[in-house]
């Protein structure tokens, strides 16, 4: 079986160096680059199946270079790694197409844990469409935007589908109110909120024929989605 192959990105060779090494020492054949436009044209000549990417390189950004990537591969996992725990950088991280952040100091046995959550959630569609994301037992077609439980199809409006998609990438996790409020709409004001609201409650309507799956209210917080 081939081993996993991740792209790290990080401008900090000894940060770079340890990370490598750590990740080589877990089963892991990792490519260390140490600015973004390197790490862009390691891409594009080799194959990968997790990319992390710091966020402030030289020559070119995390976010840049996770926009080139998405660009030619819509599906690979990415993690930003950043410095900086500013919300903002973690929205347009999210906005990039990121499936997951974190912030430095970090300990090895974190990052290990979300690279080995990805692996596995990006892993149980294998021999599906790579779009196709299982919650329970639906299936959640992003780019058709349509829930499907069985033979019965849910057509979902996009801002429906990026909320779900953002309650997934949380799932089991809770996922902050403001946080979605401005990934999805860009304010955090009273009405957007009320309007959140009332998509939360569609949500739950569309995933009621799976009693596995809720989404519930952390009072004060925000919401998390049980599957």
């Amino acid at each position: 079986m081939e081993k996993t192959r991740i792209l790290l990105a990080e401008d900090d060779e000894n940060l770079g160096m340890l990370l490598k090494e750590y990740l080589q020492a877990k089963g892991y054949e990792t490519e260390l680059f140490t600015d973004g436009d390197h790490a862009y044209k390691g891409f594009v000549t080799d194959h990968y199946d997790l990319c992390l990417l710091d966020i402030m390189m030289p020559v070119k950004d995390g976010f840049t270079l996770a926009k080139e990537i998405r660009e030619l591969n819509s599906d690979i996992p990415i993690v930003f790694l950043t410095a900086k725990s500013m919300k903002e950088d973690v929205i347009e991280g999210f906005r990039t197409g990121a499936d997951d952040y974190i912030t430095k100091p970090f300990s090895m046995e974190e990052l290990l844990f979300r690279i080995e959550a990805i692996l596995r959630r990006t892993r149980t569609n294998d021999g599906h469409n790579a779009n196709e994301l299982h919650i329970g037992k639906y299936i959640f077609d992003t780019t058709k935007q349509e829930l499907r439980l069985g033979n019965k199809i849910q057509k979902l409006t996009t801002k429906e589908s990026e909320l779900l998609r953002l309650l997934y990438n949380h799932r089991n996790r809770i996922l902050e109110r403001n946080f979605a409020l401005r990934t999805i709409w860009m304010d955090d004001n009273y009405f957007n909120a009320r309007s959140m609201d009332v998509y939360i409650t569609k949500l739950r309507k569309y995933l009621k024929d799976d009693p596995s799956v809720k989404i519930i209210n952390i009072h004060g917080k925000g919401y998390r989605l049980v599957c």
